[in-house]
């Protein structure tokens, strides 16, 4: 199957890309059929052979996403951009990961959901705490009105009583006097 890609031509950190007509299995820097055009990503300039890139999607040609990307902004085709699939690199000391730290990532990601929790229940408790204070604060208020309350009753009481006592007091007297008589 003919696939239509990029070939990177350019030096280290100066991308220069190769517009070719290959075999899809064949590898990225391997020999091609027919070279199509470049592309300048540095300076944004793209020469690419129309006729050609045309003839050979006609013929059944695959694009790849990135040339299929860059015909539609020349207007070389027309359709909707794709969009861009971008591998990750197989292999490197980067990229292997040893069993043990694996665990320990998975140990270290246990730890800090734990943590969340616990920070979670901490902060739920303080809110019961506080919830039970503003509860005992109500009530140690409403006990204090009760105490005042019957503290003033009391008062008018024993004005009462001593009203009451007063004349019992005085009706005493004079029942003594009256009986001395």
């Amino acid at each position: 199957m003919l696939m239509i890609r990029l070939q990177r031509i350019g030096k280290k950190n100066q991308s220069f890309f190769r517009a070719v007509l290959t075999e899809k299995t064949a590898p990225p820097q391997g020999k091609y059929i027919e070279k199509l055009g470049f592309l300048d990503p540095r300076k944004k300039n793209a020469d690419l052979k129309e006729d050609r890139i045309k003839y050979w999607i006609e013929k059944g040609a695959q694009v790849s996403d990135t040339v299929w990307n860059v015909l539609i902004k020349k207007r070389i085709i027309e359709g909707k951009k794709r969009k861009i699939k971008i591998k990750k690199q197989k292999g490197g000391a980067a990229d292997e990961k040893k069993p043990q730290d694996e665990k320990k990532s998975q140990l270290q990601d246990k730890k800090k959901e734990d943590s969340k929790e616990d920070s979670k229940t901490v902060a739920e408790e303080q809110k019961s705490l506080k919830k039970e204070m503003k509860k005992d604060d109500f009530v140690k208020q409403t006990k204090k009105q009760e105490e005042e309350e019957k503290k003033k009753d009391s008062k008018t009481d024993v004005k009462k009583q001593g009203v009451s006592k007063e004349q019992t007091k005085k009706d005493d007297s004079k029942k003594q006097t009256e009986s001395e008589k």
